[in-house]
């Protein structure tokens, strides 16, 4: 069974919002980190895996938001 179109679009805006909602979760930790005067070694290593998390994120949501203006209607 194939999605309509309506639900695609859909199916998208949500998993957008999924990743944004991620994307702040990751930025409230790396702030709570920054807020801090010294870093553990495990913090240390926890921040560069949590920016890079957030990057990857943000390259996802821009295609995503890409993809929007592909659609049928959008353009």
């Amino acid at each position: 069974m194939e999605l309509s179109q309506k639900e695609q679009s859909m199916a998208s805006h949500e998993s957008l919002r999924k990743l944004a909602f991620e994307h702040s979760q990751y930025a409230q930790r790396l702030d709570a980190l920054a807020q801090k005067r010294y870093l553990s070694e495990e913090e240390k290593v926890e921040e560069v895996r949590l920016k890079k998390l957030k990057l990857k994120l943000k390259d996802e949501m821009v295609m995503l938001e890409h993809s929007f203006g592909q659609e049928p209607g959008n353009a």
